[in-house]
This record gives C-alpha cells, sequence and structure tokens, in this order.
C-alpha cells in the first residue's frame, strides 16, 4: 500500500508539472512537542507534584490535629469529592470559557486554599473545606489540560504524544509522594504546604505562555461554530460509554493496587514497595509504547491484548506470598493498564468531533476516578469473606469480563476503516 501511495504522489506530481523531473521527498514527521506544549506539560507537572505532596501528608495533619482516623478519612474523601465534582462541571465550563481562562482558575483553586491550611489551626472543618476546593481545582485542571494537550498534538501522532504526556505525568507521583511525607517529618507540615501552593501557582505565574488559541467557542475548519457536547450527550456518543467501562475495569485494579498491596503483602512492606514501583515504570513505559504502536496500527488493535496482560498480571497475585509472583503480577499489571489507558483515552478523543475533545476529557478522568474509588471499597469488602488472592483473582476476572467490549470497539474501528491509522514516520 505504502508503494502504491507514493506511485499515485508522483503521477500526481507529474501531471500538474511537466518541469519536475524528481519526485519530491517526503515532508518530514511533524514534531510532537511544540513551545506552547512544553509550558503545558511544565504547568501539568507542577499541579500534579502540588496535589502529591499533599496527598498523604493531609490526613496525617488532621489526625495530629485531634481528628482520628475518622478525621483523616474524611479529608481525603472530601477531595475526592471536590474532583469528582469538577469533572462533572468541566464540560459546562469548558462551552463557555477559553481553556487557559480555566487552567489559570484551577491553579489558583489549588493553591489558595492551601495556604489556608497554615491559618486552619487544626480546626477539621476548615481543612476539609480547604481540600474541597483544591480538589475542585485539580479535577478542572486535569480535565482542561488533557483537552488542551490533545488540542496542540499532530493528529498523526496523538497517540505517542498523549503516551508521552502520560509519562511525564507520572513523575510526580514517584517522587513528590513520598517526598511530602518526607519533608513533614523532618520540617513541619508547614513546609510542604508552602511547597504545594507554590507549586500549584506556577500554571498561573506563567498563563501568558500557555497556549491561549484552543477556544472551544472558536469556529474550526469542517465545523464552524461547533456546539461543545455536554457530558450525558458525549457518554452516549459513539461508543463513549463502552471505552469508559473498560477503561474502569482497570482502573478497579489499580486502586486497589495502590491502596491494599501493602497490607496484602503482609510484613513484608520492601516487597510491596517494589511491586508498585514496578507497576508504575511497567504502566508509563507501555503507556508510551501503545502511543507510538497505536498511531501506526490503530489504538483499538491492542485494547484486548492490553486487558489480558493486566488481568493475567492481577490473577499472578494468587500467589501473593510469593516475593517474585509478586514483583512478576505487578509488572503485567502495569504494562496491560498502561496499555488501556493510553489507547482509551486516544479513542475517546478519536471518537468525539473536534468540539468533544474537552468532553472526551472530562469522560476519561471519571472513568478513571470513579474505577479508582470504588474498586478498594469492593475489594475490601470481597477479601473479608474469600482472602486476598481470591479477591486478587476476582479483580482479574473483571477485565476478562470488560474484553468483549474492547472485541466490539476493534470491530467498530475495523469496519469504519480506521484500525490502521498511517503514520508520517512509518
Amino acid at each position: 500500500m505504502l508503494h502504491l501511495a507514493l506511485t499515485v504522489t508522483t503521477m500526481s506530481t507529474l501531471t500538474q508539472s511537466q518541469t519536475s523531473q524528481v519526485t519530491p521527498a517526503a515532508a518530514p514527521p511533524e514534531r510532537i512537542i511544540s513551545a506552547p506544549l512544553a509550558w503545558l506539560f511544565g504547568s501539568s507537572f507542577a499541579s500534579l507534584t502540588s496535589f502529591y505532596l499533599l496527598l498523604s501528608v493531609i490526613p496525617r495533619y488532621a489526625a495530629d490535629a485531634g481528628a482520628g482516623s475518622v478525621g483523616a478519612g474524611l479529608v481525603t474523601g472530601v477531595l475526592l469529592a471536590g474532583t469528582v465534582a469538577a469533572e462533572l462541571a468541566a464540560a459546562s465550563l469548558m462551552r463557555r470559557f477559553r481553556l487557559r481562562t480555566l487552567t489559570v482558575c484551577g491553579a489558583v483553586l489549588m493553591g489558595i486554599p492551601a495556604l489556608a491550611l497554615l491559618l486552619s489551626g487544626g480546626r477539621l472543618a476548615v481543612i476539609a473545606a480547604a481540600d474541597l476546593v483544591q480538589g475542585f481545582g485539580f479535577g478542572l485542571s486535569t480535565v482542561v489540560m488533557g483537552a488542551l494537550t490533545a488540542r496542540l498534538l499532530p493528529p498523526q501522532r496523538r497517540g505517542e504524544g498523549l503516551g508521552l504526556y502520560g509519562a511525564v505525568d507520572s513523575v510526580p507521583g514517584v517522587i513528590a509522594l513520598p517526598l511530602g511525607v518526607w519533608l513533614a517529618g523532618h520540617y513541619g507540615y508547614g513546609v510542604v504546604v508552602l511547597m504545594a501552593a507554590a507549586t500549584a501557582l506556577i500554571p498561573a505565574a506563567v498563563f501568558r505562555w500557555l497556549p491561549g488559541t484552543a477556544d472551544p467557542r472558536a469556529a474550526t475548519a469542517g465545523a464552524a461554530a461547533a456546539r461543545p457536547p455536554g457530558l450525558l450527550s458525549g457518554l452516549r456518543h459513539d461508543g463513549q460509554l463502552r471505552l469508559a467501562l473498560v477503561f474502569a475495569a482497570t482502573t478497579v485494579a489499580a486502586g486497589v493496587v495502590v491502596s491494599l498491596l501493602p497490607l496484602a503483602a503482609g510484613a513484608s512492606g520492601t516487597v510491596a514497595a517494589a511491586g508498585l514501583l514496578v507497576q508504575a515504570l511497567a504502566a508509563t513505559i507501555s503507556r508510551w509504547y501503545e502511543g507510538r504502536h497505536g498511531d501506526r496500527h490503530g489504538h483499538a488493535s491492542l485494547l484486548v491484548p492490553g486487558l489480558v496482560v493486566a488481568a493475567v498480571g492481577m490473577i499472578a497475585m494468587i500467589w501473593l506470598a510469593s516475593p517474585g509472583a509478586l514483583i512478576a503480577g505487578m509488572c503485567l499489571f502495569g504494562a496491560g493498564f498502561g496499555i488501556v489507558e493510553n489507547a482509551s483515552l486516544v479513542l475517546m478523543i478519536e471518537h468525539m468531533p473536534a468540539s468533544g475533545l474537552g468532553t472526551a476529557s472530562a469522560l476519561w478522568n471519571l472513568a478513571y476516578d470513579a474505577g479508582y474509588g470504588a474498586g478498594p471499597i469492593a475489594f475490601g469488602l470481597v477479601a473479608a469473606h474469600t482472602g486476598y488472592p481470591a479477591a486478587f483473582a476476582l479483580t482479574g476476572l473483571l477485565m476478562v469480563a470488560a474484553m468483549p467490549a474492547g472485541w466490539r470497539e476493534r470491530r467498530g474501528s475495523r469496519a469504519a476503516g480506521s484500525d490502521r491509522v498511517p503514520s508520517p514516520v512509518s
């Protein structure tokens, strides 16, 4: 097919210009990273750093202030509630405001309430209120930056670009999460709060360099003055619900792993930590690989294989007492999760009209948080009756149950002629 395309192109060129005797060289592949995208990547990195610095520190701060374990759980729940509320509202907000404006708003809503923690005096109501606003700001920033990234990437390299975006965003979780706990233990909570506030406000400080042309109200080629779909209408659009459910099946397992693997691994905290590190690294690498492979062969082609690999990794946790089996299982799960994570995001974006990139980003983030939050709760109830190994195996079977939806997506992509996407670098 590539030789045929080159032949047709050459014949067309010769017809249009008889004086041209040499076939023009193929155009170089369009670059992924541009200056606006680099600023956006840096802003996303800063927002996530702020989020992870406080994620484990604020519950401890509330507990030490006298709120106990109930208060610690409450502030975490309130943070998640604020995040979900922002994701629900994001599609509507993006129909009314420029995306750069919303990025700055998200940064301010994360940074200013963090400073309020310094004045809380340990009062649970103030801490919870600050967490609620911070959660909303974080959720808004995440959805809007995802939509902006998708707009700025070359369409034929969008999968690879989103994989790179995911790799960049994975670093704060590895660094800032333990750093926040360490700083709080050695220098006090105030230092962590100030660092979190400063990093959260970076996107607002560099707003002049953030992309400002991605206005959802602006006319686009082929879709003049198209109105972005709302959240519910977007969910009914061209397989969005199917893809969201496939992705949520893996995020359930991800929430289980992060929340409960240290408990399930018993006294071997070192093995559990190694398993989580291996899982994070495998997910980062496989997410980038899926983007690069999917841009050439279609992103639906790896959806089911990703589910299979992730399911095998979770089922391998039957041998939880074996450090080798735990590490191998976490490596397989991480690899499969990264594949499904990137493939589902790209496919949800591709299935939306140009005006609906923000809606697709919001739906994907909702699927992420819904599964991530529900997974540990359901797993805990099941594990109380079956034990941890069997509960891990059942979690793996949940991804097996999502495979028919993945096959349907692949068949639909083939029928639409989009399962193999030509790449400028192939």
